[in-house]
């Protein structure tokens, strides 16, 4: 069974959790150690407010704080990483290096372009699995891309990574806050 068809079948289990007035409003699928697959469900009451429950791989809800925050550090890490790689616009710098190829035809600019294409293969399309060699794959191509387009000092990419720690923080913050269930 693909991940598509794994949402599918979480979001029909999901539906169980979703209080009186609320909608399941999306699910992030993570495994932040192997073989331990996740399922962070979120739920938007009319008012827009979110609550959230985690699911196991066999739809299970799970009570453990620790395993709940390690899914959504994963998976708000990935996140953040696939909308900060390239400067958040991978299509456009793409399209933008194959112009510069064009008219100006830059040494290394071919090896840019390499670089960016296989930033696009490492993100893939979605729906996508946060893991923690998918983080290490996004950082490492996009790393590749900005040695290839000039950057050889500190890597913007991470500097962005490491100062989103507060956004990581702030939705652990909510998804326990707000969790469906009680947490021990």
């Amino acid at each position: 069974m693909g991940l598509r068809e794994e949402l599918e079948r979480v979001a029909e289990l999901a539906q169980r959790f979703a209080a009186p007035a609320e909608t399941l409003a999306g699910i992030l699928a993570a495994e932040p150690g192997p073989g331990t697959r996740v399922y962070l469900c979120a739920f938007v009451d009319g008012a827009g407010t979110r609550s959230w429950v985690a699911l196991d791989a066999q739809g299970e809800p799970i009570s453990s704080r620790a395993a709940v925050r390690d899914a959504v550090s994963i998976s708000a890490l990935c996140e953040l990483a696939e909308e900060t790689a390239a400067g958040g616009d991978l299509e456009r710098l793409r399209a933008d290096l194959v112009t510069l190829r064009l008219t100006e035809s830059p040494p290394g600019i071919e090896e840019a372009e390499a670089a960016a294409l296989e930033l696009e293969r490492v993100l893939g399309a979605p729906p996508r699995l946060a893991t923690p060699s998918y983080l290490d794959a996004v950082g490492v191509a996009t790393r590749r891309l900005e040695q290839m387009l000039g950057e050889g000092g500190a890597s913007p990419f991470a500097t962005a990574l490491e100062q989103s720690r507060v956004a990581v923080e702030e939705l652990a913050a909510e998804v326990e806050g707000r969790y469906k269930l009680e947490l021990t």
